[in-house]
C-alpha cells in the first residue's frame, strides 16, 4: 500500500492507535488487517467455549463420579466470570497497553484450557475454567478495540464484522463441534481444539501488534467493582438456572438489586454511565441485548422441537440448523461494506428488521412443517443477522470516547453476553406457560420473536448525536 499523507484527527471515535487507548491523536497508519483477523479468531474461539462443554456434562459426570450438578459447572465457570468481569475488564483495559494485555490473555486462554484438558478431577477442571473465563471476559472486551483501532475509520464497519460475525458462528456450531469430538476422540478434546488457534492468534499478533503500552495489575477500585458486578451476575444466574424445577426460587435473585445499585453509584459504574450518556448508545446496547436474547432462544427451542417433537436425527438437525449461521456468514461482509458507504445504522436496523421477520415467521411452527420449511425462515433470520453485527459494534464504538473505547466495547459484550445467557432461560419459561408439544415451543418463539422486534425499533429510531464527548474523570 503506498503511503499515505499524515492526518490529525479528534472527532469521537476515530482514534485508531493501537497503543492505550488514552493516547493522542496522530497520523495515519497502515492498516493493520492481520489484527482483525486476530479479532475473529478470538471472537470464534471465545464464544465457541460458552457452548462446547455443555454436550459433555453427562460425561463429566461419569468420568470424575461427580453428580450432574456439579459437573455443569465446567460451563458455569467459565460463563460465569466472562460475564461478571467484562466491565472491569474494559475500564482496567482502557488504562493499559494493547499489546501486552492481548498476548496476556491469549496466553492466559490457552494456558488454561491445556489444564482444563488435563484435569484429574473436577476440582482442578472446575478452577481451570474460572481462570479461563477470566482471561475470556478480557478477550471478549479486546475483539471490538482491536478491530476498531487497526484499521482506518472508514473501515472500521468492514473491520468490526469480522468479530461480530465470527463470534455468534463460534456460538451456534460449538454444540455440533462439541459433539463429533466427544463422540471420536473423548472429553478432554473439547479444550485441545482450541489450542491451535490460540496459537495462530498469538503468532499474528506479536507480529502484527505495534509495541508500546505498559501492563498494570487492577488497582482496588477495579477488583472491588469486579466483585460487585461478579456478585450481581452470579445471583441473577443462579436465580435462572434454578427457577424451572421451584420459581420461588427467583427470589436468588434479589440480592443483585443492592449489588448493582452500590456499583452503579462508585467511580466505576458511574464511568460506565457517562460513557453511555455521552456516546447516546443506550438503545443500541438494548438492542443488542435483546436481539442476543431472541437468538439464543430462538437456537434453543428449534433443536429441542426438532429433536424431541418432530423425531428428527441430530445429524438432520444439525443441517436443519446450519442454515442460520451459514446465511449469517454469507452477510456478515455485505453489512460491514454497506455501514462503510452509508453509515453503521442503516444496516444495521434492516438486519435487525430481517432477523425479525424471519422469527416471527417460525411462530406459527406445526406439527406438519418440514426441516425445509423450517430452513428458509432460520436463513432469513440468520441473513439479517449476519447484516447487523458488524454494523451495530462499529455504531457504539465510533460513538465511544477514544480514551473509552474498551469501556464501551465491554458494555457491548455485556449486553450481547447476557442476550445469549437469558434466551434460553426466557424460552424455558414461556415454554412451560405455553405448555406440552408446539403451543409451548410458538411460546417460545414469540418471546424470541418480540425481542428482535423491540431490537429492530430500537436501531429504526433515530440515535442522538452526541454534542462534545468529553473523557470522564477517573
Amino acid at each position: 500500500m503506498p503511503p499515505r499523507e499524515p492526518v490529525t484527527r479528534s472527532a469521537p471515535g476515530t482514534d485508531r492507535s493501537p497503543g492505550t487507548a488514552g493516547s493522542a491523536s496522530r497520523g495515519e497508519t497502515p492498516d493493520r488487517w492481520s489484527l482483525v483477523v486476530v479479532a475473529g479468531l478470538l471472537a470464534f474461539t471465545a464464544m465457541l467455549d460458552m457452548n462446547i462443554v455443555n454436550i459433555a456434562v453427562s460425561s463429566l459426570s461419569r468420568s470424575f463420579g461427580v453428580s450432574v450438578e456439579t459437573a455443569q459447572w465446567a460451563v458455569l465457570g467459565y460463563q460465569l466470570p466472562v460475564v461478571a468481569l467484562l466491565l472491569p475488564a474494559g475500564q482496567w483495559l482502557d488504562r493499559v497497553g494493547l499489546r501486552p494485555a492481548l498476548l496476556l490473555a491469549v496466553c492466559g486462554f490457552a494456558l488454561a484450557s491445556a489444564a482444563a484438558a488435563a484435569a484429574p478431577f473436577a476440582a482442578w477442571l472446575i478452577a481451570a475454567r474460572l481462570v479461563q473465563g477470566a482471561f475470556g471476559a478480557v478477550l471478549f472486551v479486546l475483539m471490538p478495540v482491536l478491530a476498531a483501532r487497526s484499521v482506518r475509520p472508514e473501515l472500521r464497519g468492514r473491520a468490526m464484522s469480522v468479530p461480530a460475525t465470527l463470534g455468534p458462528l463460534g456460538a451456534v456450531t460449538g454444540p455440533a463441534l462439541g459433539g463429533l469430538l466427544l463422540d471420536h476422540l473423548g472429553w478432554r478434546a473439547l479444550f485441545l481444539v482450541k489450542l491451535p488457534v490460540c496459537l495462530a492468534a498469538l503468532l499474528i499478533a506479536r507480529r502484527s501488534a505495534p509495541p508500546g503500552g505498559a501492563l498494570r495489575l487492577p488497582d482496588r477500585r477495579t477488583l472491588a467493582d469486579a466483585g460487585l458486578v461478579g456478585g450481581t451476575v452470579a445471583a441473577v444466574l443462579l436465580a435462572l438456572s434454578l427457577s424451572p424445577g421451584s420459581p420461588a426460587r427467583l427470589l436468588l435473585a434479589v440480592p443483585a438489586v443492592p449489588l448493582a445499585v452500590r456499583w452503579l453509584r462508585r467511580p466505576g459504574g458511574q464511568r460506565l454511565v457517562s460513557v453511555l450518556r455521552e456516546a447516546g448508545t443506550y438503545g443500541v446496547h438494548g438492542a443488542v441485548l435483546a436481539l442476543a436474547a431472541g437468538f439464543a432462544a430462538m437456537h434453543y427451542l428449534i433443536a429441542l422441537h426438532l429433536q424431541r417433537d418432530d423425531a428428527l436425527s441430530a445429524t438432520t438437525t444439525g443441517l436443519t440448523v446450519l442454515c442460520f449461521p451459514a446465511a449469517m456468514g454469507l452477510a456478515g461482509p455485505l453489512g460491514g461494506r454497506l455501514a462503510d458507504r452509508f453509515g453503521a445504522r442503516p444496516p444495521a436496523a434492516a438486519g435487525a428488521t430481517l432477523t425479525a421477520l424471519g422469527l416471527l415467521l417460525l411462530v406459527p411452527l406445526g406439527a406438519g412443517w418440514t426441516p425445509v420449511d423450517i430452513a428458509w425462515r432460520l436463513a432469513l433470520a440468520g441473513f439479517g443477522t449476519g447484516l447487523y453485527g458488524g454494523p451495530v459494534q462499529a455504531l457504539v464504538m465510533s460513538a465511544a470516547p477514544p480514551e473509552r473505547m474498551a469501556t464501551a466495547g465491554s458494555a457491548v459484550q455485556l449486553a450481547r453476553s447476557l442476550g445469549f445467557t437469558l434466551g434460553p432461560a426466557l424460552a424455558t419459561a414461556a415454554w412451560g406457560l405455553g405448555g406440552a408439544g408446539t403451543g409451548g415451543v410458538r411460546a417460545g418463539l414469540a418471546l424470541a420473536a418480540g425481542a428482535a422486534c423491540a431490537a429492530a425499533v430500537l436501531l429504526i429510531r433515530p440515535g442522538r448525536r452526541p454534542a462534545v464527548l468529553a473523557s470522564p474523570a477517573d
